[in-house]
């Protein structure tokens, strides 16, 4: 008996070498899964929401952004044309954001709906938002053209010879050239559409 206490002894330390090995192993395997799972996990918490790629509202210079805020303690009246984004529509005010305005090249002509003569405008579109509209609308130029001459086209010459036939039709206008963006580019971001020139005849 006396020889099998000392073959026990190096076979227990043997198994005590192998469980410590292998609660090592474990534990390295166990670190790097948690390492790499909170390598990626960040990634994930990082990535682009849709949101992201929406262009963003350009702020005015600081201190006037902050006169705003502080102010007389009123809002300032929201914007008629109101700024669209995806599933929502919110009022954008004026004194805190900047706004840009894009002359479209060339003027529209187009027949009147009772054939009784023709209306050629020329309009301009403002945007409180980063260039990336801008760039939207240059690139959507044909659907937005064609957008506008099929609002035109249904004009109607006696409402258009009134100022409120006029306001009507660059609300019809904002809402279609910011409906073509949304289905081409995933967002509108036109706030108004002004007329630079007009000529009903």
């Amino acid at each position: 008996m006396s020889k099998d206490k000392p073959d026990a002894e190096p076979q227990k330390k043997g198994k005590g070498k192998k469980i410590i090995m292998l609660i090592l192993g474990a534990l390295v395997l166990i670190g790097a899964g948690a390492g790499v799972g909170i390598y990626f996990g960040g990634l994930a918490a990082h990535e682009a929401k849709p949101e992201d790629h929406y262009p963003k509202l350009v702020v005015r210079n600081k201190e006037a952004a902050a006169a705003a805020e502080e102010g007389d303690g009123k809002e300032a009246p929201p914007k008629v044309g109101t700024v669209s984004v995806p599933n929502d529509r919110f009022k954008v005010d004026p004194r805190k954001y900047e706004i840009t305005y894009y002359p479209i090249p060339e003027a529209f002509t187009t027949n009147l709906a009772d054939g009784s003569g023709f209306l050629q405008v020329g309009i301009s579109l403002s945007t409180f938002y980063d260039g990336q509209v801008i760039s939207n609308i240059k690139r959507q130029t044909v659907p937005i053209r064609s957008v506008v001459l099929m609002v035109l086209a249904e004009q109607d010459p006696a409402l258009l010879s009134t100022s409120q036939g006029k306001q009507r039709l660059q609300r019809q206008l904002t809402a279609a050239i910011n409906d073509v963006l949304r289905e081409k580019e995933g967002f509108g971001g036109i706030d108004n559409v002004y007329f630079t020139s007009m000529v009903i005849q």
